[in-house]
């Protein structure tokens, strides 16, 4: 078979390979930000502080009760006088809730500066969203 006797369509085939697809403009930053999960940092609509704080609130809440347990199964390890094997599980448990618990109150009062911060720079960042619209549309 010549060139000539080679079919129009079969060219075409050949000239959408891989390698053109590569060529393809992919998304935008602007598409990619509408479809990402954080779309609430392009929204200006105001939250109320529960909804701001609920996530901090409830790791810090399960947190100290899992502490508090923790904390009670470790004093009554050292303090009743239960079976040998019964009291080694409970010496073993209550340290561990005593410091998983720890961990997720620390993680929660951690997690409150962060949010605050992230609020103050979400506010200067709208200030001068609004500055710079001010001045380029004059």
């Amino acid at each position: 078979m010549t060139m000539e006797a080679v079919p129009k369509k079969a060219l075409e085939v050949d000239e959408k390979s891989p390698e053109s697809k590569d060529l393809l403009p992919s998304q935008t930053a602007s598409s990619l930000c509408i479809s990402s999960r954080s779309e609430s940092v392009w929204t200006t609509t105001p939250r109320s502080n529960w909804e701001i704080y609920r996530k901090p609130i409830v790791i810090m809440s399960v947190g100290g009760a899992i502490l508090l347990f923790g904390v009670v199964i470790t004093c009554l390890a050292y303090t009743l006088k239960l079976g040998e094997s019964s009291c080694k599980v409970l010496k073993m448990i209550g340290p561990a809730f005593l410091s998983l618990g720890l961990m997720m109150l620390v993680c929660g009062l951690v997690w409150v500066p962060i949010i605050k911060k992230k609020q103050r720079q979400r506010q200067k960042s709208v200030f001068f969203q609004s500055l710079k619209s001010f001045f380029l549309n004059r």
